[in-house]
């Protein structure tokens, strides 16, 4: 199958804008990697209480959560299009907006609107998701895995601080303005990218056309490596509360082991962030943290009690493939469209095979009355996952996928 790839805004260094706005952006970079999981890795910690209010059973519960998933895929192939319209900055900025409308109107109310919302966020979502790794392969070309591992960083943090609140602010408040209260992180994030908008760089005027990255091996092995962890990752993050209280543990305590799972999963970053430019080959580390991961879904399987040590386990394993996965997208090309193409590919297809993992997932829990079939399928898919990493780390790039 043959796609065109638009271009986006040039990478000609002449045309990067003035080297004291750099941190400026970095600042804007980082709020928006911010709102990049939080709005809905902080639904898992409630999915109780919404399955309670709506009397939604595990399998339109899974439903719920599949639904951004299903948007980051659908949406993910038109924001480099977008971009090449209206710019790199601009579309961000856009996509803000949609993140913030979808949390205003997921809490309305209504299941409609419940679903409506969590759609309109997973759509703002995928914009940031395709386009953070372009402008970073854009503006940061010598130093893309320390930068991902920063923004990853933020991402992660931001999310475990949305999952530990999330109880206690349903608690005193209610689920729907708990829900409601994320809808900070798009504003305030609004407000710093202002300047971004004003100095938007201005997009080539011709489109750019790169050989397919759909006929790449390489490309094929970044996007299932990314795939496979968005998998395991979001079938966990739905259920982990669920499969806590059935092990015993109280909501509150659930929650947190949610929130220790997102801080876990930023980490990495910490790591990689000085040891960035000294990877040369990342087939050890994108394999060892595989086996971290299925050695963690495995412990939740055996030896239940341990949960303090399994949870932050899969959080750190799952966080490192996700930065080291972006990273691919990055240095496994030449050019900014290119990352653009390779990561809505990525993206596209990545979350097609995440976004089935709840909905499915939660109908075998119906089905079998357990989560351990669950997670034996999950940790086989982690193996996998290593494979794939195996296969991805490899120096080298995508071959022919030239502008």
């Amino acid at each position: 199958m043959t796609q065109p790839v638009h271009a986006i805004p040039s990478d000609d260094p002449d045309d990067r804008r003035p080297a004291q706005g750099r941190a400026w952006l970095i600042v804007g970079i980082l709020l928006i990697a911010a709102n990049l999981r939080a709005p809905v890795t902080a639904v898992g910690p409630l999915m109780g209480l919404l399955q309670q209010s709506f009397a939604l059973s595990a399998g339109a519960a899974g439903l719920m959560l599949s639904l951004p998933l299903l948007c980051f895929a659908l949406v993910s192939p038109l924001a480099a299009r977008v971009a090449r319209g209206l710019g790199l900055e601009r579309t961000l900025l856009l996509a803000l907006l949609l993140i913030a409308g979808g949390i205003l109107l997921r809490s309305s109310g209504s299941v409609a609107a419940l679903l409506a919302g969590t759609g309109l966020i997973g759509c703002g979502i995928a914009g940031g998701n395709v386009l953070l790794p372009s402008l970073l392969k854009r503006d940061f070309p010598d130093d893309l895995t320390r930068m991902t591992a920063i923004y990853a960083l933020t991402m992660g943090g931001a999310s475990a601080l949305g999952s530990v609140c999330a109880v206690p602010l349903a608690a005193g408040l209610g689920w729907s303005w708990a829900l409601v209260s994320f809808v900070a992180l798009p504003l305030v994030t609004m407000l710093a990218w202002l300047p971004q908008w004003r100095s938007a760089i201005r997009p080539t005027s011709a489109p750019v056309r790169a050989a397919s990255m759909w006929r790449q091996p390489l490309a094929w092995q970044v996007t299932f490596f990314l795939g496979t962890n968005s998998l395991v990752y979001y079938v966990v993050t739905a259920w982990l509360p669920s499969i806590l209280a059935a092990n015993g543990h109280s909501a509150v305590e659930a929650g947190n082991l949610h929130g220790l799972m997102q801080l876990a999963s930023a980490l990495p970053g910490l790591l990689l962030v000085p040891l960035a430019p000294r990877l040369r080959d990342h087939r050890p580390v994108a394999a060892g943290m595989s086996a971290a991961t299925v050695l963690s879904l495995a412990g939740l399987i055996i030896w239940p009690q341990a949960s303090i040590v399994w949870v932050p386990l899969f959080g750190f394993g799952t966080g490192a493939v996700l930065i080291l996965g972006l990273a691919f997208v990055g240095t496994r090309v030449s050019t900014p469209p290119q990352a653009a193409a390779l990561s809505a590919m990525a993206q596209c297809v990545g979350y097609l095979l995440a976004a089935a993992g709840p909905i499915l997932m939660g109908r075998l829990h119906d089905v079998s009355g357990g989560w351990s079939v669950v997670l034996i399928l999950c940790a086989g898919a982690a193996v996998l996952m290593g494979v794939l990493g195996w296969l991805a780390g490899r120096p080298g790039r995508v071959i022919g996928a030239t502008a």
